[in-house]
């Protein structure tokens, strides 16, 4: 293999894995960091039903 071929695979391969450590970040930060909305409370949800008398 000759100098310039190996130093172009090097340079290939430290790019995919900074992109797939990039990826991965920011993966992880979409998901841990992002405030949850609560889910607006209906009024079917606000009342309350009984339970059904046992026979």
């Amino acid at each position: 293999m000759s100098l310039t071929t190996t130093i172009l695979l090097l340079i290939l391969g430290w790019l995919a894995v900074a992109a797939a450590m990039l990826w991965g970040v920011l993966r992880i930060t979409r998901r841990h960091h992002q405030p949850r909305q609560p889910a607006p409370v209906t009024k079917a949800e606000k009342t309350t039903r009984r339970p059904a008398p046992a026979h």
